[in-house]
């Protein structure tokens, strides 16, 4: 059965020229004439001519496709960081495979193999919560493809990464609390094998001891990022003898479902109970009141890596750095910390 997919001999056929010529126009080479490459272009379109990107890729050793691993699809964040990155890439001529894991270790190891039986050339990777092992990731490096990990990261992969600053952001958003008068503030936390989990908690802790407020543990709690159990955790809170007049979530999903459980117990926000969340998802100035929370840049983070990723190709594998990019944070303040006045 003959194939329907346009070939570079059909348009050397039908224009009359040899197939090394009509693949040099089709590449930009230099010694094709202007007038050549432009006949072979309004042909190659008009026939809706594809390239076939295994022959190129076994000749160049080349499939200039990026893969794209992500822990989750739940939130804004890593959509807009594949927006990022994805435009990044396709302005240099990168196309990008995309797969989320559902936060599943297993599927993250069965996604890892899937970019591997792609050929891509490099892979940009955000961790799931429950990734310990990370042997999958290190055959990359193995195979001499480059990886650059994100927002969540691995610190014992000697690759480049690009985070936010974790840790002054938290800082910022404890203390923050502490200057409109709360002294009780709780955090949510997320899972500690998470880097940004624990610095976080580290900037949480920090801004406590500046203030010279006790840390009470029993207002740290530290979970496995399932917003089904956040309505539990803020029951418990609330039912404390002495309840936090604060929260300060490890990210907005569970900021945005403190501030639903505080709503329903029939307290005031902020008066009686602040909340402050973490990366300004979307949505997160729509509920009611608005979140006040640390925006994270969310494109840049993408673009970033994508960059890093991009100029680690350009080298040999001996030439690979462990850059580190640190992308700076803004806290937002909404009504959820600071009741705003309404001017007439």
């Amino acid at each position: 059965m003959k194939s329907n997919q346009v070939t570079i001999v059909d348009i050397a056929n039908e224009l009359n020229m040899s197939k090394s010529t009509v693949s040099r126009a089709l590449t930009g080479h230099p010694n094709v004439k202007p007038e050549t490459r432009a006949k072979v272009l309004e042909l190659a379109e008009k026939l809706d001519y594809q390239r076939n990107m295994l022959s190129i890729s076994l000749i160049t050793n080349k499939t200039k496709t990026i893969g794209i691993v992500l822990p989750d699809f739940f939130t804004s964040f890593f959509p807009q960081v594949v927006v990022g990155a994805q435009e990044e890439a396709a302005r240099q001529g990168y196309s990008v495979i995309v797969s989320q894991c559902n936060e599943s270790y297993e599927t993250e190891v069965a996604n890892s193999k899937v970019m591997l039986a792609n050929r891509v050339d490099g892979v940009m990777v955000s961790l799931t919560k429950e990734t310990l092992n990370y042997d999958h990731w290190k055959a990359f490096v193995r195979r001499k493809i480059p990886v650059v990990f994100f927002n969540r990261v691995c610190e014992e992969m000697m690759v480049p990464k690009v985070v936010v600053n974790d840790y002054d952001a938290a800082f910022q958003a404890v203390e923050h609390l502490i200057s409109i008068g709360k002294r009780r503030i709780a955090h949510l936390a997320g899972p500690a094998q998470l880097v940004v989990s624990r610095k976080r908690m580290s900037g949480y802790r920090d801004a406590l001891i500046k203030n010279n407020i006790p840390i009470d543990e029993e207002l740290i709690i530290e979970y496995d990022l399932n917003l089904t159990k956040v309505k539990m955790y803020m029951k418990h809170l609330l039912g404390m003898t002495s309840p936090p007049d604060a929260i300060f979530a490890v990210n907005d999903p569970t900021a945005i479902e403190a501030i639903q459980v505080i709503k329903q117990a029939g307290k005031r926000i902020p008066e009686d109970i602040a909340v402050v969340g973490f990366s300004d998802n979307y949505g997160s100035n729509f509920i009611e009141p608005s979140l006040t929370t640390v925006a994270q840049p969310v494109k840049e983070i993408g673009k970033t890596a994508m960059e890093l990723l991009l100029g680690l190709m350009d080298k040999d594998s001996s030439e690979w750095k462990p850059l580190i990019r640190t992308l700076d944070t803004e806290l937002i303040v909404r009504n959820s910390t600071v009741k705003q006045t309404q001017e007439e």
